[in-house]
């Protein structure tokens, strides 16, 4: 799920908000005499009331909320359907399955994006199917086809906008802004923890030169070189990114100083290009700048010391 909890936690309260009224609507307005109005009734206090909840708690929705949140608007849609005294009301529900599917696809991943559409078309048909009117097969096929391929499209569609926007193009890493989110959670996390966390900054030494002798298509693929065997030697928790130019930073969760040091020395191995370093751990009261501050004055104090790594 994407890193900000603002926007996904608006619009899925827009989502049950809007839905929510319009159950009301119908609650009000039948549109046949046996419409269930009382289930009308409690789906729209639940929408509405769900909305408002989940913008109030908007700070601190965990992502398992949110899943459980689009999992119960299935199974609501299920039930209205199940319910339906008329084709046309059991119909009139594809609206509230595209958007469904729309926004799991758009705050998901695409593997969790396709469960969740699975879900909820198996769920709607199901009490599409149980419901008292018939002859709707077309059109319902119809629906359940949007329904995936929507959910398709925009799944991949938003992959491919969340790695543009999170990933260095040219190596591969994450950039600047998708490394400064994630590693600030770290450091949350470890403060909550109390674990050590350890910042590094690397610079590649003379690299200039190498664009200056050889190109800048030199340069390019030294840079990918570096980031590729790093990445190799890395743990899976270890976050490593392009901060920008020749400099890259590394945030190594659950490691002291003599760890990182012992990570470092493994980095070191997968390349005979020189490059120097400053580690900072983290201590009480510290926020991400302040200890990528202190990184940055080892880094520098090691380029003046003549050392490298």
């Amino acid at each position: 799920m994407l890193t900000d909890r603002r926007t996904p936690a608006l619009l899925l309260a827009l989502l049950y908000a809007v839905s929510g009224g319009l159950c009301l609507h119908s609650a009000l307005w039948p549109m046949h005499p046996e419409s269930p109005v009382g289930l009308l009734r409690a789906v729209a206090a639940l929408g509405l009331v769900g909305g408002a909840a989940v913008w109030l708690l908007r700070d601190r929705l965990r992502g398992w909320v949110v899943h459980a949140a689009v999992a119960l608007a299935s199974v609501l849609i299920a039930v209205l359907a199940w319910q339906s005294e008329t084709a046309v009301g059991v119909v009139a529900l594809g609206p509230a399955l595209i958007a469904v599917g729309l926004y799991a696809a758009h705050f998901f991943d695409l593997t969790t994006a396709r469960a969740h559409a699975a879900f909820l078309v198996v769920s709607a048909t199901a009490g599409a199917v149980a419901a008292p009117p018939a002859h709707f097969a077309v059109a319902w096929v119809v629906v359940v086809v949007a329904v995936i391929a929507f959910t398709e499209v925009q799944g991949r569609l938003a992959r491919s906008l969340r790695t543009a926007a999170t990933t260095d193009p040219l190596t591969g890493v994450a950039n600047r802004r998708a490394w400064e989110e994630e590693a600030a959670r770290h450091l949350a996390r470890a403060v909550r923890t109390g674990e050590p966390l350890t910042i590094a900054i690397i610079d590649l030494d003379d690299f200039k030169e190498v664009n200056d002798r050889h190109g800048h298509g030199a340069g390019d693929a030294l840079l990918r070189d570096l980031a590729s065997g790093w990445a190799r030697r890395l743990r899976q928790a270890d976050l490593l990114g392009r901060y920008g130019g020749d400099e890259f930073v590394l945030c190594l969760p659950a490691t002291d100083g003599d760890g990182a040091q012992e990570i470092l020395q493994q980095l070191d191995a997968t390349h005979e290009f020189a490059w120097s370093v400053g580690v900072a751990t983290i201590q009480r009261g510290d926020d991400l700048a302040a200890v990528l501050a202190r990184a940055d004055a080892a880094l520098y104090q090691q380029k003046r010391s003549g050392r490298t790594a």
